[in-house]
């Protein structure tokens, strides 16, 4: 254990997700050996970042204004929303450069052992944006694992009476994988998606 500051700024960085308590030592020392000005801007950025940005009040994507940049898009597709957990989600989704409609940003998945339910995530919002009748298609883009897959199907209940198509983004094998280390669930998904070699 560390004395004073160090110790609280090692107890600080430890509470973020995915840094345990080596890792924080670890950024500990090293913001304790880098010039002052890089850490003051750090600073800076870290309340600005707090003060700025909010959720888009459209699809709670991260904004920095009411409204993201892709739900004030004119040009993106109205009538298909490729709902996510997370808005880092709509960050790999864009990458791929293949997708022009809009979002919507569950906030997370369904997890009761976490404590999430439906009412912690912003399916209301998402059945409010479904009711003026220019949506055609909901892509259910949830993670491949047990809660992405739980609250897919809730959605799908949800949603497929209101007469729009729900979809799902296909799973299987990965680029550059080998079957041999592909579990059961990953290489059904493979099969039962396979499409036709022209």
């Amino acid at each position: 254990m560390y004395e004073g500051a160090v110790q609280d700024l090692i107890d600080e960085l430890g509470r973020l997700p995915g840094v345990g308590p080596k890792s924080a030592q670890r950024i500990a020392f090293h913001l304790l050996a880098t010039e002052p000005a890089d850490v003051e801007r750090l600073a800076a950025t870290l309340i600005r970042v707090k003060n700025e940005v909010r959720f888009c009040t459209v699809c709670g994507n991260v904004a920095e204004s009411d409204v993201c940049r892709i739900c004030s898009d004119a040009r993106r597709d109205q009538s298909i929303i490729c709902v996510v957990e997370e808005p880092k989600d709509v960050v790999a989704i864009e990458r791929t450069r293949e997708f022009r409609g809009r979002y919507h940003v569950l906030g997370g998945a369904i997890s009761p052992i976490d404590g999430v339910g439906p009412d912690d995530l912003r399916i209301r919002e998402l059945l409010a944006r479904l009711r003026d009748g220019a949506v055609t298609e909901i892509i259910l883009a949830t993670d491949p694992n047990l809660e992405g897959e739980a609250t897919a199907t809730y959605l799908a209940r949800m949603i497929s009476p209101m007469g729009l198509t729900v979809t799902r983004l296909a799973s299987g094998l990965p680029v550059g994988g080998d079957l041999e280390y592909a579990d059961e669930v990953t290489l059904g998904r493979a099969f039962s998606g396979r499409r036709r070699v022209e």
